[in-house]
């Protein structure tokens, strides 16, 4: 570098200027580079780590939720996902009480196991039982509180990386206890909007007065099981209705838009029937997916997992994902792309594995039958090089 050009730089670095043709790779990548890594984090190891933090960490005032962030191997430091989810296992223990607050992330919180637990979001008392999906919108107040004399863990999804990223956080506290005590099985905005194809004239269902987020704080279980099951019977049946062949797929929206029922999450659930392979994908969004029920085979970037019952798995931009069923597989999905479709940056593509990488998946769902077959005991996380 002759001395001028140095001279240039050096004035550069002291006027705080940095030029383009030394930054562009690193700006504007032919495809998305992402920091985060395809990660697994298996409920067996979870769950007991979450218990020993109920044993050992008080609820209250300061941390105020005992909550288990999953963290990114390929964001160290950080208690993220990816670069804009958030999610962690939140324990209660027995008659415990998370006090009220509220902040400007959205959030929600999806029930693996247990019942008993009430979280209170604007003062209506919703109940928490497996497979409900509960939300709390950005700035709603909220706090939880156990009425049984056994713990209860849920995951809790926000939207904190992107508030953050986008230096959009604001939190506040609320009182030390929660502001309705009572046990109510359907909270007031379930018996207002919970009703299929119906909305209250009373109440703004679109337009520029609608709250972005869904005024339904709950969609129980029963009714997503039954859209699922109903989808694959229509299948069987020979009438369309499935994602594709044995896959079938719901999404939670906003009763009166129509929309995803938070403004920058959105929420899926998923079911394959045994012994079907999703078409492997990649999206610029990113996503993070929990094993509601059943056991499978899942391939990121080529890794290939067998995964059960309460394992989560966390899928960066650009990465290729395929899933295969042993038996039934139900499975929760969030991501992020409610944001992508609305700053125009959403993409995505079928990919074709390579013979390799199917071979993988059919030894993991090969390995996966013979051990239940056998009854012996293992996983086959070394599969096809996964990490």
């Amino acid at each position: 570098m002759d001395s001028a050009l140095a001279g240039l730089y050096r004035d550069f670095d002291r006027h705080h200027l940095l030029p383009l043709w030394t930054q562009r790779e690193d700006l504007m990548p032919h495809a998305p580079r992402p920091a985060a890594v395809p990660h697994l984090w298996r409920w067996s190891e979870l769950y007991p780590l979450a218990e020993r933090a109920g044993a050992l960490v008080p609820v209250g005032r300061g941390g105020e939720r005992r909550a288990v962030a999953i963290a990114n191997p390929g964001l160290p430091g950080l208690p993220y996902a990816t670069s804009t989810l958030w999610a962690a296992v939140q324990y209660l223990g027995p008659k415990e009480v998370a006090p009220d607050h509220r902040h400007s992330q959205n959030a929600f919180r999806f029930v693996l196991e247990g019942e008993g637990v009430w979280t209170v979001v604007n003062g209506d008392p919703v109940a928490m039982r497996r497979g409900d999906l509960l939300l709390t919108p950005g700035w709603a107040w909220h706090g939880h509180h156990n009425t049984l004399d056994a713990p209860m863990a849920w995951l809790d999804g926000l939207d904190i990386p992107l508030a953050s990223q986008l230096d959009a956080t604001f939190f506040e506290f609320g009182p030390d206890e929660v502001t309705d005590r009572s046990t109510p099985r359907h909270s007031r905005g379930e018996r207002l909007w919970g009703h299929p194809g119906l909305v209250p004239v009373a109440a703004p269902a679109d337009g520029p007065e609608a709250a972005p987020s869904s005024p339904l704080a709950a969609y129980r279980w029963e009714h997503t099981d039954a859209a699922l099951r109903a989808q694959l019977e229509l299948e069987a049946e020979g009438h369309d209705g499935t994602l594709e062949h044995g896959h079938a797929a719901v999404r939670f929206t906003h009763p009166g838009t129509g929309g995803d029922a938070l403004p920058t999450l959105r929420t899926e659930m998923h079911r394959l029937r045994a012994g079907v392979t999703t078409t492997a994908r990649r999206e610029t969004g990113s996503s993070v997916w929990q094993v509601f029920d059943g056991s499978g085979t899942i391939s990121l970037d080529g890794r290939v997992r067998q995964v059960s019952r309460g394992d989560l798995f966390a899928v960066p931009p650009w990465c290729t994902v395929a899933i295969a069923a042993h038996d039934t597989l139900d499975l929760f999905r969030f991501s992020d792309a409610p944001v992508f479709e609305r700053l125009g940056f959403a993409r995505s593509e079928t990919v074709e594995m390579t013979e390799a990488e199917a071979t993988d998946v059919v030894e993991a769902f090969d390995a996966a039958e013979a051990i239940e077959a056998t009854g012996t005991s293992g996983t086959a996380d070394a599969v096809g090089g996964a990490r």
